[in-house]
């Protein structure tokens, strides 16, 4: 499992959370300033400042996120999914971030280092933040954001049989996406002119991004990797299938890890199309081995020429990159 990012003493430090005297002027002044704020976000914040309770700090998080979003994108944010981004999908440029801190903090009474606030791409990083803060636990590393060439790259399965477009992943798992065409070639039989996805492929795609999750973010050690030979699947259980899916649905896969020790990883998934639960899978189990790891190139001396950029979302430690194919 990854560990968390290192934090200074001051990122570790939690909020105060003791219940503090809520007077009706403070109920008034919170009133007014979240007064665009929708009622629910006012009553978590109430409930916060009388009780103290971290619960309640999502909530509020959220509809202050809300406050600040462009009307026809505060569905996706009702969504609650955690995997939103919060200037891709949302629009939450530097400015308004700040515009969002500066309200959590009144409302919340609490401080936030605005050096903390570099890693929160996500919704799920927010949330994540805040009760890592609030709990003083140290946070976790960020959410690494894998584009289809990356994952072209690392993955052993390849097209026309690899079910991601896009990844993320972070130390609570990973999620991703695929959007059925409808041009898959196992369609054309499945069934007669009646299209549809087969469970089995869904289960495969969770699959694949348990396979993922071991490469970029699994457990390792000194010296060795995950070796993407050596990874194959052994055995599923506690299935169900919620939904049937058809060409130009999005399946949202998320996993989660449960147990790892090698030669064994063992995780939960699930599949859902916008908000309707699809596929559930109790325990997907791949067996693994490891490989000697690359040793890691030394950084290139200041001032000998330009250096090739890195993708700003991968982590320094990711597995080597194999040579890109054509998807």
């Amino acid at each position: 499992m990854p560990e968390a990012a290192s934090n200074s003493s001051a990122t570790n430090k939690p909020f105060p959370v003791l219940a503090k005297t809520f007077t009706p002027e403070d109920e008034t002044a919170l009133r007014e300033s979240l007064k665009r704020c929708s009622p629910s976000t006012f009553e978590a914040a109430v409930q916060f400042r009388k009780t103290g309770n971290p619960e309640h700090v999502p909530a509020v998080v959220i509809g202050v996120i809300e406050r600040f979003v462009e009307p026809d994108l505060r569905t996706k944010l009702k969504d609650a999914d955690d995997d939103l981004r919060l200037i891709e999908d949302l629009g939450i440029d530097s400015l308004t971030m700040m515009e969002i801190v500066i309200l959590v903090e009144e409302t919340l009474q609490l401080s936030i280092n605005n050096e903390e606030l570099r890693n929160l791409r996500t919704v799920g990083d927010v949330k994540t933040f805040m009760d890592c803060k609030l709990r003083g636990l140290p946070l976790p590393k960020p959410t690494k954001f894998l584009p289809i060439e990356h994952i072209g790259s690392v993955m052993p399965i390849q097209p026309p049989f690899l079910f991601l477009n896009e990844a993320s992943i972070s130390s609570a798992g990973a999620n991703g996406k695929y959007k059925i065409t409808g041009q898959e070639f196992f369609l054309q039989g499945h069934f007669k002119d009646n299209p549809v996805m087969p469970a089995s492929i869904m289960l495969e795609a969770l699959g694949q991004l348990a396979v993922l999750y071991l490469l970029e973010a699994g457990i390792s050690e000194p010296g060795k990797a995950v070796n993407p030979q050596t990874i194959f699947f052994t055995g599923c259980e506690g299935v169900r299938a919620h939904r049937v899916c058809k060409p130009g649905d999005i399946l949202t896969l998320s996993i989660k890890p449960k147990r790892m020790k090698m030669p064994l990883a063992v995780f939960e998934g699930a599949i859902r199309v916008g908000q309707e639960k699809t596929v559930i899978a109790e325990e997907i189990t791949l067996t693994f081995g490891f490989m000697d790891a690359p040793a890691t190139p030394s950084p290139e001396p200041t001032g000998s020429g330009p250096s090739t950029p890195t993708a700003p979302d991968l982590a320094p430690d990711s597995p080597p990159l194999k040579a890109a194919v054509s998807a």
